[in-house]
């Protein structure tokens, strides 16, 4: 249905999302490239927005572009090793005065209501402190990092208060010593370990990258540690890139849900990612976002939904839910965030050792990818594993696709006797076998 107002539906759309992230924690990094580009105006608005809806805020903010200004500035040329510049007492003075600097700006956004502006009425206190302790890195390779550092822990009951509380969490990148020194961190270490130690349902950095992209040059929407770690041999060590997926696979392994590669660039990136089925980076989890399962009870509705679109153009023979009911045990689904965009079922004819493939539906707004193909493949697996020596399927509209994929036209005496007996003669789908063996 057509509105005037397209915002509305997208509204509707999100409903789920805005419920679903409601008290939950999300450790955020911004990169300090974003805020010398000027995009810190925005972001600190979405940001409210989250805050209004009830999601619990970790801001961790990035300096590096700015300490790198105040570096050339005052003439001082910091050495470098493996990415980190050594630290020396020159250094973390500029570190230290461009970090108040940097918070006291976020400080100061987050306070901003004036009346026609996206914060007006909006009471949000933002709060930073000593809340993460750190240890030098130490002599390594023969460099001595002096004031660079690493996180030694993140004070959990700290933070949790604060959120508690209501308050939105700045975290710079520095940590703080028992013996009262400063060390200059990675941002990206310190969201990790945040997220990690919070046990946040998500981590997003947000950096010059939309994402990761595969050797074609594609965006992958979806991947798990062991498939991005590799990404991270190829990253320059010590590059925004290798250290967001560093983080990001560390972070998932050690019981962060979701991390979120995303870039800030982009202005709508992060309102896309979390209230849109597809999002729009790349997403890092242990979990599958998107799932070839067994069919369960609970996915009547969403089978329901799916098929009805193809039964009522005849491409489908129509379902009741109490058939589905009767036969869920036979089909597979493609879950996706909660939402089944795919499903095919094996009906067994084991008197005469063969398989029935019914009911193979993607989606409309998920075609063109290789969901059938999976499909497919997951019921040959589960045919053989059931001893059944061919599948055949009755088809009126999508002969081809089933031909290109090993199927071979058939007549009705190939048929089992049972569905040869309640074979439609009045629709007169197409006939076709695939052997097993």
């Amino acid at each position: 249905m057509d509105t005037r107002f397209p915002f509305v539906d997208w509204f509707r759309n999100s409903s789920p999302y805005i419920n679903a992230h409601r008290g939950r924690t999300f450790v955020i990094l911004i990169e300090g490239e974003a805020m010398a580009r000027g995009r810190g105006e925005q972001l600190i608005q979405d940001l409210a927005l989250l805050h209004t809806l009830g999601v619990r805020l970790v801001v961790v903010f990035g300096i590096r572009p700015q300490v790198e200004q105040a570096l050339n500035e005052a003439g001082i040329v910091p050495r470098r090793h493996n990415g980190r510049w050594v630290a020396d007492e020159a250094i973390m003075a500029c570190v230290e005065r461009v970090a108040a600097e940097q918070r006291l700006w976020l400080e100061a956004r987050f306070s901003l209501g004036l009346p026609n502006t996206p914060l007006h009425g909006v009471e949000l206190t933002a709060v930073s402190g000593n809340l993460v302790m750190a240890k030098p890195l130490g002599v390594r390779e023969g460099i001595d990092y002096d004031h660079s550092g690493e996180v030694r822990r993140v004070r959990v009951s700290a933070v949790q208060g604060l959120l508690d509380r209501g308050s939105l969490v700045l975290l710079p990148p520095l940590g703080f010593s028992s013996t009262g020194e400063v060390f200059d961190l990675d941002a990206a270490e310190v969201a990790q370990h945040a997220a990690m130690a919070l046990a946040a349902d998500k981590l997003i950095l947000m950096g010059e990258e939309p994402g990761l992209y595969d050797e074609n040059g594609a965006l992958q929407r979806q991947l798990s540690p062991d498939e991005a770690e590799p990404l991270l041999s190829q990253a320059e060590p010590g590059s925004e890139q290798a250290r967001h997926i560093a983080a990001a696979c560390a972070a998932a392994r050690h019981g962060v849900a979701r991390t979120h590669l995303l870039s800030w660039h982009d202005h709508d990136a992060l309102l896309g990612e979390l209230f849109t089925r597809d999002g729009v980076g790349t997403m890092i989890t242990r979990h599958r976002y998107e799932q070839l399962r067994p069919a369960e009870l609970g996915d009547i509705g969403g089978l329901l939904e799916l098929l009805e679109p193809l039964e009522r153009r005849g491409m489908l023979v129509p379902r009741s839910r109490e058939r589905l009911e009767h036969e869920i045990d036979d089909y597979l689904v493609i879950e996706r965030d909660g939402m089944i965009i795919g499903c095919a079922a094996l009906h067994r004819f084991a008197e005469a050792d063969m398989g029935e493939l019914a009911c193979l539906a993607i989606h409309v707004g998920y075609r063109g990818g290789a969901r059938g193909s999976l499909l497919l493949s997951g019921i040959e697996r589960r045919a053989r594993r059931l001893g059944l020596a061919s599948l055949f399927v009755l088809t009126t509209h999508t002969a081809h696709w089933f031909v290109e994929h090993g199927f071979r036209p058939s007549d009705i005496e190939s048929l089992p006797p049972l569905k040869r007996d309640t074979y439609n003669h009045a629709r007169k789908s197409k006939i076709l076998v695939k052997p097993l063996a």
